[in-house]
């Protein structure tokens, strides 16, 4: 089995700046893309950030400039720098990574860990 733990959410006043973090554990031989996603309340989950496991990056049109979505391969660990946070980006933060927990799957696992919250606000 694979866990994911996010850490790093709390409250931030407007303007200021988090780091997220997402391990990855268990039985893994390799991650390919991994993510972050997003759910406000009453908002359906939306996809942040996402990075391949070659470092290529692609970002949600609102978080372009202000977000920063890294990976530590060896770690195992997925990074979400964010920086100018505005009330809006208040939500909770999910990691999501596609696993593949043998070297012989044909096609990864997706697991999801248990989210982090985030909270912008004066």
């Amino acid at each position: 089995q694979v866990q994911l733990v996010e850490s790093g959410g709390g409250l931030v006043q407007p303007g200021g700046s988090l780091r997220l973090s997402c391990a990855a554990s268990g039985t893994i031989a390799t991650i390919n893309d991994m993510a972050w996603y997003r759910q406000a309340p009453g908002k359906q989950r939306e996809l942040v950030a996402a990075i391949t496991s070659g470092g290529s990056t692609n970002y949600a049109d609102s978080v372009k400039g202000r977000f920063t979505c890294s990976r530590d391969n060896a770690k195992n660990t997925l990074y979400l720098q964010m920086n100018s946070l505005k009330p809006e980006d208040t939500a909770v933060y999910y990691c999501n990574a596609e696993v593949k927990p043998q070297i012989w799957y044909q096609r990864p696992i997706s697991f999801w860990g248990q989210g982090t919250q985030v909270t912008v606000s004066s």
